[in-house]
């Protein structure tokens, strides 16, 4: 292992995710011996990911044409005004428009901003965002499992319990803090031994404080989400329901006997 001491730099690059895996290496050695550290980066990370989940719907897509900077230079050189009969009938046809889409839209359901489905769909969000990193999935690893309760009992403002899976063929990875529509979520990752994640989310509710456990599918991931006593859960994974459902009956089960 290299003697070069760890830097601002070093921490900012392992936040960042930009190391080599022997320098990443040695400045996770680094925060191991040092939890104050460790725990400054832990929120660096929970910054940085508040602000990938807040610009996550247009970082991905073009500037649009009206924020073109050369257009709206020739815009202003050539100042134009609609005629009157024009800036009418374009009322005419919105008032038109807004009328037959409010009525055509009305069958159309929108999804829970509240409740357990909301919670579900965070927790493939979250799953998303987190499962397929090879690098850094957790921000504070398993070896360090009271750190991670300290920290996520203080970011979530509840204790949550870290279920322990490995009778069932799953190792605790770690965890983090994430960014949810509700407020910081403690976000625990397991893995077996053919490499397949399981993610559980839990944070406070605002609504259906307690409520029985219900399946949500998006795409090849399965998920259950419940709630009680005013904490919402929700295990994901890319796995079967057949095989989810008793894993989230263990997971419910470990949590009602430490409640």
């Amino acid at each position: 292992m290299s003697s070069r001491p760890i830097t601002e730099d070093d921490l900012n690059g392992f936040i960042d995710g930009t190391l080599n895996p022997d320098r990443h290496a040695e400045v996770s050695a680094y925060l191991d011996a040092h939890p104050d550290v460790a725990g400054r980066i832990a929120a660096y990370g929970e910054q940085r990911d508040m602000l990938r989940a807040a610009f996550a719907p247009v970082i991905e897509e073009p500037v649009p044409t009206e924020l073109d900077l050369s257009r709206m230079i020739e815009e202003r050189r050539r100042p134009r005004q609609a005629p009157r009969w024009a800036m009418a009938a374009a009322a005419v046809l919105l008032v038109c428009a807004g009328g037959v889409s409010g009525w055509s839209l009305r069958g159309i359901a929108v999804p829970p901003s509240e409740g357990v489905q909301a919670l579900a769909r965070e927790a493939a969000a979250s799953y998303a965002a987190y499962a397929p990193d090879q690098v850094r999935p957790v921000e504070i690893r398993a070896s360090d499992r009271d750190t991670l309760a300290a920290w996520t009992t203080k970011r979530v403002g509840r204790p949550v319990a870290i279920p322990d899976l490995t009778v069932a063929g799953y190792r605790l990875m770690g965890g983090r803090v994430v960014p949810t529509e509700h407020g910081p979520a403690a976000l625990f990752m397991y893995d077996d031994d053919r490499g397949t994640r399981l993610v559980m989310l839990a944070r406070p509710m605002r609504s259906e404080r307690d409520m029985p456990m219900s399946p949500h599918a998006q795409g090849d991931l399965n998920g259950l989400a419940w709630a009680d006593h005013g904490l919402g859960y929700s295990l994901v994974g890319a796995v079967a329901p057949d095989r989810l459902h008793p894993l989230a009956d263990e997971v419910r089960r470990q949590i009602r006997s430490e409640a």
